[in-house]
């Protein structure tokens, strides 16, 4: 049994990690500041204190050292140096939540493999998560900080409905009202259930064969945008919704709050070898693919009010770019 500790524990990947932990039998603790919901879960120890704060973390954890901790709140580089300040000496591995949109975009050759260069020039977000990587990759050659990185690419559970208006598109569909998509729809896309990437992060917890190693955690499941948008729209009743394509770059002048995600990811086509995970975690693999994912998106979905849902402001945007695309067609 290990033990590990979690920083944060309230996000789609975090909670579903901290489960597998709990059923590999390790001795799981969750450090947040007090919101996460998994606090009170049997079997696991909550910590509160603030992240951003090294003086607080010291006071939480006390005189505790851990067998792996893992990062899942990290963001910018201050963030890490910070962690290895207070995490040095005192635990056997660092886990850093990375993310599989820092490999180069767009891609040169596919799949993607962890030799694929590291460059997002799109995308603030992904140039400050290798910006975190370099620094672990720095203090693991320079001293033996025990790093490993982890780069997860679209992950989901059913709370989260992956296509670019969320709840707007389903309501869209229901209405019998046209849903944009991004470019042609042919592209295509790994989306990863949060319980199959949690079997290959839990995994990698406290083994002394991933230090100093990057991991991609994805699965092998790729469908095109078309194929997501359709099983979303069979699984909410409405098989027949009008999908209007849009190309990238016209989405992101009519709506720049989703421009960085859109052309730094979700354009291109992204497509991962997951053979180095598995070689370690020979249980890691795709378990639950987008038809089966959709229909629990949507049944959770319909189960908790959504207020604000469609979005006004998103909604307003999508009826501008579906009389753009047809007056372009024109």
């Amino acid at each position: 049994m290990a033990s590990i500790l979690y920083l944060g524990g309230t996000g789609v990947i975090s909670r579903a990690c901290v489960r597998r932990s709990l059923d590999l039998g390790h001795d799981v603790s969750i450090l947040t500041r007090g919101r996460s919901s998994l606090a009170g879960l049997e079997g696991v120890k909550t910590l509160v204190g603030d992240l951003r704060d090294p003086e607080s973390v010291r006071a939480a954890i006390g005189s505790t050292s851990y067998d792996a901790v893992a990062q899942f709140v990290a963001f910018t580089p201050e963030h890490i140096t910070r962690d290895i300040d207070v995490f040095e000496g005192r635990t056997g591995q660092y886990v850093f939540i990375s993310s599989a949109s820092a490999y180069e975009k767009p891609p040169k050759a596919l799949p993607i493999t962890e030799s694929t260069p590291l460059r997002n020039p799109f995308w603030q977000y992904s140039r400050d998560k290798i910006a975190c990587e370099d620094l672990l990759v720095a203090a693991f050659r320079d001293r033996g900080f025990p790093a490993t990185i982890v780069r997860p690419s679209h992950t989901y559970d059913q709370t989260h409905i992956p296509t670019l208006g969320q709840g707007t598109d389903i309501e869209r569909m229901r209405s019998g009202r046209p849903v944009i998509v991004h470019g042609d729809g042919t592209t295509q896309w790994t989306l990863t259930h949060s319980d199959d990437v949690a079997v290959g992060i839990a995994g990698l917890l406290s083994n002394p064969l991933a230090i100093g190693e990057a991991f991609t955690i994805t699965g092998t499941h790729a469908p095109t945008w078309n194929q997501i948008y359709r099983w979303l729209a069979e699984a909410a009743g409405a098989p027949d919704a009008e999908l209007v394509h849009v190309s990238s770059q016209a989405i992101a002048a009519f709506a720049p709050d989703l421009a960085d995600g859109l052309l730094g990811d979700r354009s291109h086509s992204m497509v991962f070898d997951t053979a180095k995970i598995t070689q370690l975690v020979p249980d890691f693999r795709t378990t639950i693919t987008f038809d089966e994912g959709a229909r629990r998106v949507v049944a959770w979905y319909d189960a908790h009010p959504h207020p604000g849902s469609p979005d006004s402001s998103t909604d307003a945007v999508f009826d501008r770019l579906v009389d753009y695309a047809r007056s372009a067609g024109a």
